[in-house]
């Protein structure tokens, strides 16, 4: 088999276990080593502590314009998961690739890695770029550094085409995302003497209630956007923690929420709210009984929604190189929205689908990273034809 075909690249990616826990370095040496056998110098952006590290790569002229080619090297952790083949190491059954990170998203990066040698085959008119990060699903953190170094250049990409798993179908939007966290400190006493203590949980509760509310007012008709499923900006309480005893009134609690807003609508707007809520009604009932009684707010991440409009020249090249200008939207969030707030208008398409993601015996299908190929040699043949990308 060809070493360099995308089939051989995602076994080797698979091998990598990149949670997003641990280090990436061993994927992103890798990759770093194979452009450099292909000619193409990249450079390293790492985290403070320099575990991790995004890698950012060049083909062709040195100029402005041009075509990011994004993706994660992170992956979501196995554990507690029943698969029936080993996680880290390719599988292939009935024309399915198995692994973690098949679909979301080592598929596409082995895609792009094969397409290297075109890319530099072809005397390519404007450049494409490679942008490979870190920590994408812990909330988008890791692009943020390479993307503020990369705004200091003189020269910025056309556009980026993020390669999440949509089954190669031409998507414009997504949702953003708001995570945070709320800590109750209440006052702690002996159950039978309830009334004389400040119950952390029962006023975590209250919080939890309000957000509900507050998760209806923004199910209205009038806040739709039909392009989305669901159609609203949904709230919703995922983690809750508190108490040690059932005869002990608890004095801490605390529980993580999340706003999934529709592009346009301002998720600090919730946490805003429930703040507001927290310091009028419930902090004065609190303070009645025990003034170190408190209620925290801390966020956890935060990335920006997508809404690429339709007539973008984004959006004409993604119709060109998928074959349908069927444009779409997908429920989970991508990187996209942080690149368009960098100024580089951002479009999703990619191999795979993210029903296949973050679960056990992830797969790509043999199919879907063919075509994924054979968009790629698109667009290096767009890139040799144009001067306008």
């Amino acid at each position: 088999m060809n070493d360099r075909s995308s089939r051989a690249l995602l076994e080797r990616l698979i091998a990598f276990p990149t949670v997003s826990r641990d280090s990436n370095l061993e994927m992103i040496e890798f990759i770093r080593h194979y452009l450099g056998d292909c000619g193409v110098r990249s450079e390293l952006f790492y985290n403070e502590p320099r575990t991790k590290a995004n890698l950012f790569a060049t083909i062709g002229p040195d100029t402005s314009g041009g075509i990011v080619l994004s993706g994660h090297t992170d992956v979501v952790p196995v554990d507690g998961q029943p698969w029936t083949v080993e996680p880290f190491r390719l599988s292939e059954s009935e024309g399915r690739l198995y692994g973690r990170g098949a679909a979301d998203m080592k598929g596409f990066i082995a895609s792009v890695l094969a397409a290297v040698p075109l890319f530099v085959a072809r005397d390519l008119k404007v450049p494409v770029h490679l942008a490979f990060s870190y920590d994408e699903e812990v909330g988008c953190l890791g692009v943020r550094p390479m993307l503020a170094e990369l705004d200091k250049r003189p020269h910025k990409p056309a556009l980026c085409l993020i390669g999440e798993p949509t089954e190669l179908k031409p998507v414009l939007g997504h949702k953003g995302k708001l995570a945070m966290r709320c800590q109750v400190k209440g006052a702690p006493c002996h159950s039978a003497y309830a009334p004389y203590g400040v119950n952390a949980i029962q006023y975590a509760a209250r919080l939890i209630s309000h957000l509900e509310d507050i998760g209806e007012q923004l199910s209205a008709p009038d806040h739709h956007d039909d392009r989305f499923d669901p159609p609203y900006s949904t709230v919703q309480t995922g983690v809750i923690k508190g108490g040690r005893a059932l005869n002990i009134v608890p004095a801490e609690c605390e529980f993580d929420f999340e706003v999934r807003a529709l592009p346009g609508y301002d998720a600090t707007q919730v946490a805003d709210q429930l703040h507001t809520f927290a310091q009028h009604q419930l902090l004065p009932k609190m303070h009645a009984v025990n003034a170190e009684t408190d209620i925290r707010f801390e966020s956890l991440s935060a990335y920006p929604g997508l809404a690429t409009s339709p007539e973008s020249d984004a959006a004409r090249l993604l119709a060109q190189l998928c074959g349908s200008s069927d444009f779409g939207t997908v429920a989970f969030g991508t990187e996209g929205g942080l690149f368009n707030q960098a100024g580089i208008p951002a479009v999703v398409c990619g191999p795979g689908s993210m029903d296949q993601g973050h679960k056990p015996d992830e797969f790509v299908t043999v199919e879907q990273l063919e075509r994924c190929d054979a968009m790629l040699a698109r667009l290096a043949d767009y890139l040799s034809t144009t001067s306008a990308a």
